[in-house]
């Protein structure tokens, strides 16, 4: 006789519940992803300056424009939550306390890769644009380079740019305003 295993598979609200009895902590850097708990690796010391770097140049750039929002969730579906290292979002004066994030309200996230490129890639990407997110950067730090992901179409980006220092780059929902690919890159 065989016998099947089978995986059980969680959604965001007993994801939530996890948290809310003591299972996850706030130590457990943990993200859902298609119904699995998700291991998060380390944030390295140049992992963390990129992030805190974005945190400065867009609250700088998008100031009364945009939110800007840090390693917090954003719920894709009732199955996927990851948090991704920045995500910036419509403008909301509640700064979004009275409401989840969602792809909709998304204008572009940025996955900051130093050990995590082709989870970043491979897992997260696709997940993104089957979310609806619009634009997705993916910032290669071994490689120097960021990846950009634009024009979704039938959850797939159509357009994909690899940018190095020297070049520049911007978020397609504010075209006004651009950044250099070295200072984001640090």
């Amino acid at each position: 006789m065989q016998i099947e295993a089978s995986k059980k598979l969680f959604n965001v609200d007993d994801y939530y519940r996890m948290a809310e009895v003591g299972i996850l902590g706030p130590e457990d850097r943990v993200e859902l992803i298609d119904g699995e708990i998700i291991q998060m690796s380390p944030i390295g010391t140049r992992h963390a300056g990129c992030v805190t770097r974005l945190n400065r140049l867009f609250n700088s750039a998008f100031k009364g424009r945009a939110i800007v929002s840090i390693q917090n969730p954003l719920r894709l579906n009732n199955y996927t939550e990851p948090e991704p290292d920045v995500v910036l979002l419509k403008y909301r004066d509640d700064d979004y306390s009275n409401k989840k994030m969602l792809p909709d309200d998304a204008l572009l996230v940025v996955e900051v890769a130093e050990t995590t490129l082709k989870y970043d890639g491979d897992v997260k990407l696709p997940r993104y644009a089957a979310g609806g997110v619009p634009e997705v950067w993916i910032m290669d730090l071994k490689g120097n380079r960021l990846l950009v992901y634009r024009d979704l179409k039938s959850s797939a980006f159509q357009t994909t740019l690899t940018l190095k220092s020297g070049e520049s780059v911007l978020v397609g929902a504010f075209p006004d305003i651009t950044f250099a690919v070295g200072e984001l890159l640090g």
